[in-house]
């Protein structure tokens, strides 16, 4: 790594949690290419489709306590 990413990296790692994940979040998306946007917004639209049939009573959502009693039993 170049020293001044050493440095960069050693300055950013003094930032507070909320602060480092801000950074990460920002470095992480400047190196998205046209085709994660793509994903991106197919993942939105699959987000309200769910979101509205669950509003609509098509479907019915379960409780997290459930699901991940059943993940733990599943993995014993």
């Amino acid at each position: 790594m170049a020293s001044v990413a050493r440095q960069i990296e050693s300055k950013a790692m003094k930032l507070s949690a909320r602060d480092r994940a801000r950074l990460a979040e920002r470095l992480i998306s400047s190196l998205d290419v046209e085709t994660d946007r793509d994903v991106e917004q197919a993942w939105i639209r699959e987000g309200e489709r769910r979101l509205a049939d669950i509003r609509s009573g098509k479907v019915r959502g379960r409780s997290a306590a459930g699901v991940f009693r059943r993940a733990r039993a599943a993995l014993r």
